[in-house]
C-alpha cells in the first residue's frame, strides 16, 4: 500500500542495536490515538499539551513492554507539520521491535525512506534545500561539513534565493504592467536599473557555482590518490598514512588487484586515501580489473601522488608520471625508499614508507592542499541538483540580458526571467517535480 499522507507512520528514529536509549516516532492523524491505546500514565496523551514529556508504561494485552517517556508535539508545531508521538525507550532490538510491532497491530504503519522528512516538506515546514540539509547533516563526515549543514538548514541558502526570486518577480511584473500602460509610454522601471539588478544576480549565481568543488571536497572529503608501478611502495605508504596494516604489503607484484580507500583526518579535514593497483602489463584478468578502475579513480582526485621507487632510479617512474600529469592536475612525484640509498639533501617529496621517514612532511603537504579547498568553500553546500539548476539561470538570465539590449518587447523579457524564476524555485522546491522529490528522499534511512 503506497503511504498517503492520511496514513499514521512508526519507525525507530535512533540506529538500532545495544544503545541506553532509543527513540521511536509517531506520526500522522491518529497518532494521539494510537498511542492513547497502549500508553499507561498519570496522564492521557490526548489531554495533553504540546511540548510537553511524560513518563509511564507501554502495555500490550495487560503485559508490560518497557517503561518509556513519551514527547508530545502537536500539529502544526512539530517537525512533520502533523501530530508527532516520540517514544523514548531502552535501547537494543528486542524493545524497540516489540514497542513498533504493537504500534503497527493498532493501526500505524512503515514509512519509507525519509518519509518524516518529506512530509515536513510537504506540509511546508522545510523547504527543499533544507530537506537536502538534513541529509548532508546526517552524512556529515567533518565539522566543517556539519557545520554548514546546519546554517543551511536554518534556511540561510533560501533566503538568499528567495530574496533573488522576488527581485526578478518584481523586475517581470513591472515590465508587464508596462504593456498595459504601451499607449502613454511610462517606464516603471529604467532599463540600466533592470541590465543591473539581472547581472547581480548572475554574477551571485557564478559565485554559487565557483564553490561547487570546494562543496564536494567539504562533503565526501579531500581525495588523495596513490599510484605507480607495482612495489614501489604504495601499500605501505596506505598503511604509514594510517598508521595501521590496512593494505597487504607484499614482494609480489600485483598484490593490490582492487583499489582501498581509508579516511585520514587531519586537524578535522577529512583526507580520503586511495591505494590503486599497481600499473603494468599484465594478462592476469583480475589485475587488468584493478588496473581500469585506477583511471575512475583518478578523475575523482584532488590530489594524485605518483610513486617512485629510488632504489630503481630517481627517474624511473618519470613517463608514468608524465602521462598521468599531461591528463590531470595536482600530480606530483614521490620519491620513496630512500632508506635504501644515500642522499645528500631531501625534500618533502622524499620518503621512506618503510620506517617512516618523511611521512610527516608529506602528511602536512596533503594538509596544505586540502585546507586551501576547504577555504574556497562559502557558507552553503552545493550539490548536483543545485549546480545544474543555476546554470540553467544563468542561461534564463543571459537570455534576458540579450533581449533586453537587442530591444525586444517587453513580453519576450519577461518571458526569460520567468523561466528564471522557475528554476529558482525548483532548487527551493517551490516547483517541484514527483521523481525530483523521490530521488531526493531515496538517499534517507526509514526514520528520518
Amino acid at each position: 500500500m503506497k503511504n498517503t499522507l492520511s496514513n499514521t507512520i512508526a519507525a525507530l528514529a535512533t540506529a538500532p542495536g545495544i544503545s541506553g536509549l532509543a527513540v521511536i516516532r509517531l506520526s500522522g492523524n491518529e497518532a494521539i490515538d494510537i498511542i492513547d491505546l497502549c500508553f499507561r500514565g498519570k496522564t492521557k496523551i490526548s489531554k495533553s499539551k504540546s511540548h510537553t514529556i511524560h513518563y509511564g508504561q507501554i502495555i500490550n494485552s495487560d503485559i508490560l513492554i518497557d517503561t518509556v517517556t513519551i514527547s508530545v508535539f502537536l500539529a502544526p508545531n512539530s517537525y512533520t507539520g502533523e501530530d508527532v508521538i516520540e517514544i523514548g525507550c531502552h535501547g537494543g532490538f528486542i524493545i524497540s521491535n516489540e514497542i513498533l510491532e504493537l504500534l503497527y497491530k493498532l493501526g500505524a504503519i512503515v514509512p519509507e525512506a525519509g518519509e518524516f522528512t518529506k512530509r515536513a516538506f510537504l506540509n511546508n515546514k522545510l523547504d527543499l534545500t533544507q530537506v537536502e540539509a538534513v541529509a548532508d547533516l546526517i552524512h556529515s563526515i567533518s565539522k566543517p561539513s556539519a557545520q554548514l549543514s546546519a546554517r543551511q538548514l536554518i534556511g540561510s541558502f533560501s533566503k538568499r534565493l528567495s530574496e533573488l526570486r522576488q527581485q526578478l518577480l518584481d523586475i517581470a511584473g513591472f515590465l508587464e504592467l508596462e504593456i498595459d500602460f504601451a499607449e502613454e509610454d511610462i517606464q516603471f522601471l529604467e532599463r540600466d536599473k533592470i541590465n543591473s539588478k539581472i547581472k547581480s544576480t548572475i554574477n551571485y549565481c557564478n559565485e554559487l557555482l565557483s564553490s561547487y568543488k570546494s562543496s564536494n571536497i567539504i562533503k565526501t572529503g579531500f581525495y588523495v590518490s596513490i599510484v605507480g608501478y607495482p612495489n614501489s611502495g604504495k601499500s605501505s605508504l596506505f598503511n604509514s598514512l594510517l598508521k595501521k596494516g590496512r593494505a597487504i604489503v607484499s614482494d609480489i607484484e600485483g598484490t593490490t588487484r582492487d583499489y582501498l580507500e581509508e579516511y585520514l583526518y587531519i586537524n578535522d579535514i577529512p583526507i580520503k586515501i586511495v591505494d590503486t593497483a599497481g600499473l603494468r602489463d599484465t594478462n592476469n584478468i583480475v589485475e587488468i580489473e584493478g588496473i581500469k578502475l585506477v583511471e575512475d579513480v583518478l578523475q575523482q582526485s584532488n590530489l594524485i601522488f605518483v610513486l617512485n621507487d629510488i632504489s630503481e632510479s630517481k627517474n624511473n617512474s618519470d613517463s608514468l608520471y608524465n602521462s598521468i600529469s599531461n591528463k590531470y592536475e595536482n600530480v606530483y612525484l614521490l620519491q620513496n625508499k630512500i632508506d635504501l640509498i644515500t642522499l645528500s639533501n631531501t625534500n618533502d617529496l622524499f620518503l621512506s614508507a618503510k620506517t617512516g621517514q618523511g611521512i610527516s612532511n608529506l602528511k602536512e603537504f596533503i594538509y596544505n592542499n586540502a585546507k586551501i579547498s576547504f577555504q574556497r568553500g562559502n557558507d552553503l553546500l552545493l550539490n548536483d541538483r543545485h549546480y545544474y539548476l543555476l546554470n540553467n539561470i544563468i542561461d534564463n538570465l543571459n537570455q534576458a540580458l540579450n533581449t533586453l539590449n537587442s530591444e525586444f518587447e517587453n513580453e519576450i523579457i519577461a518571458i526569460d526571467l520567468k523561466d528564471a524564476i522557475i528554476n529558482i524555485g525548483k532548487i527551493t522546491g517551490e516547483t517541484w517535480s514527483e521523481e525530483v522529490i523521490n530521488n531526493i528522499f531515496s538517499t534517507f534511512c526509514i526514520g528520518k
